[in-house]
Parts: structure tokens; sequence; C-alpha cells
């Protein structure tokens, strides 16, 4: 071999050692990747560390060798779980649905408390009513009571109180408090004595001191009136006449009204003076 063939052998070979040379400087510069190990489910389901490049907002680097699972999930299911999302939001905002709680019978103690409470409000009602009866069977009588002696006094006032103009119409003016036989017995009076009334100018004037019911029915009464009468005359120079009177009235009832049915003088007292 010549010398020329010689220097380009040698030539080649230098360039491969530089070669070779260059790639183990490179290959220890590079650093040796960390070897993987098989992890379970328990391993992949925990959160992988945020690189630094996805802090920046860079694109996310997956790590060499893994590959991204992708959603096995069919789009119903999807969409079924984004509903029960909604309606889950809905139902948080509207509050707690109200519990229903079943139907459960009165038990026997409500239903004894109960009987005995209606028993008592019976009873108390009863006796209100018993305590109640009395006081308006009272109230009753003393009503009828009045009305009797309000009667009595109107009536003996209207009957001797008269005046020598008025005493014709006195008949009239009284039977509205008389009935029965009475009523004509005393039309009968008063037409007797009116022209010796008229011609001597007598006045007659009756008050009514006190009046006392006597007895009371339904249908009947008896009453007690006291008067004082003062007649004056022209005759007899109107020098008054005193005279206290008691009558006993006999009364009917007649709808709600009390009539005079008999009058009886009980005692007469004359103070009238001796010319």
């Amino acid at each position: 071999m010549d010398s020329a063939g010689t220097g380009a052998v040698e030539s080649q070979r230098r360039r491969r050692r530089l070669l070779w040379w260059g790639r183990g400087e490179n290959a220890a510069a590079e650093p040796e990747p960390a070897r993987r190990m098989p992890t379970g489910k328990a391993g992949r389901a925990q959160k992988q560390p945020v690189s630094t490049s996805a802090a920046e907002g860079g694109p996310e680097a997956s790590a060499p060798g893994e590959v991204a699972e992708p959603d096995a999930r069919p789009p119903e299911a999807v969409d079924a779980e984004a509903v029960d999302a909604d309606i889950a939001e809905a139902g948080s905002e509207l509050g707690p649905e109200p519990v229903l709680v079943p139907h459960r019978p009165p038990g026997k103690r409500l239903l004894t408390t109960a009987a005995a409470a209606s028993v008592v409000f019976v009873a108390a009602s009863a006796f209100a009513g018993a305590m109640l009866q009395p006081y308006l069977a009272d109230r009753a009588s003393v009503d009828i009571k009045l009305s009797i002696a309000r009667t009595a006094t109107n009536a003996i006032t209207t009957l001797w109180s008269y005046t020598p103009e008025d005493m014709a119409t006195l008949p009239d003016r009284s039977a509205r408090y008389l009935a029965g036989d009475f009523a004509t017995e005393y039309r009968r009076y008063i037409d007797a004595i009116v022209p010796t009334n008229e011609q001597a100018k007598v006045t007659n004037t009756t008050e009514v001191m006190g009046a006392a019911v006597e007895s009371v029915t339904p249908t009947e009464a008896t009453a007690i009136v006291y008067t004082n009468s003062v007649s004056t005359s022209p005759v007899s120079k109107n020098i008054p006449s005193l005279r206290y009177l008691s009558y006993r009235l006999t009364m009917e009832r007649d709808g709600a009204d009390w009539l005079i049915t008999g009058m009886n003088a009980v005692t007469q007292l004359d103070l009238s003076p001796k010319l």
C-alpha cells in the first residue's frame, strides 16, 4: 500500500474517533430519564402536579409515554348528569322539601282527654244555666211588677184629676186604663156628678204618694195605691179640701197591658177644715 492510501485511512479513523467522542459528551450532558414504575388505579387517580409551562400559560406537557384516557361515557349519561345537577341547584334555591309524616289515629289518652273536656263543658253549661234561670225569672218578675205599679199610678192620677172644663171628657180619657164592668160603672158615676161639679166649678187634683204590687200571676195582679187629693171650689171660697185615700186595684193582663177591673177604697182620711 502506498503512502497516499495510508494517509486517507488515518484521516478516516480520526473522524470516527471525533464523532464518537462528541456523542459521549452529549450523552453525559443529557440526564438519564427516570425509570417509570407501574402504578395501580389508586395511583393514577391522584392529582398530577402542574408543570411549569402550564402555570406560565403555555400548553400542558404530557409525560412521555402517557396517553390521556378518553371519556368512555355515552352522551345520554352526560346529559342526565347535567339535568340532575340543575334539579339539585333549583331544589337548593327553593329550600328544603317538606317532610310528610304518615297519618296516625289519635291515641287512647287523647280520646280520654277530649271526652273529659266535653263532660266538664257540659257540666259547666248546665251549672251556668241552673244559676242563670232563677236570675232571669226574678228579673222578669221585677219587670212585670214595675209595669203593674206604673199602670196603677197613671190610672189613679187620670181617674181622679179634673177641672170644670174637662170633666165631661174624663170617662173617655180614663177608658184606656179600665176594662169589664168597672169601666161601665166608672162612666156612670162620672156622668152623674158632672152637672153638679161643673156648676160648683170644682177642681180636683190627685197625687200618688206610693204604689205596691200585692200579688201577681201570669194573668192577674193586685196593687195598692196611696193618694193625696186636694179639691177646691168657689162655693167654699177656694178653701182646699184635703183627703188621704188608699185604693186596692184588681187588674187583668191584656197582651202587654194591665187593665183595672175593680177598685175598692181601703183607707179614707178627710182633713178638710170645717166652717
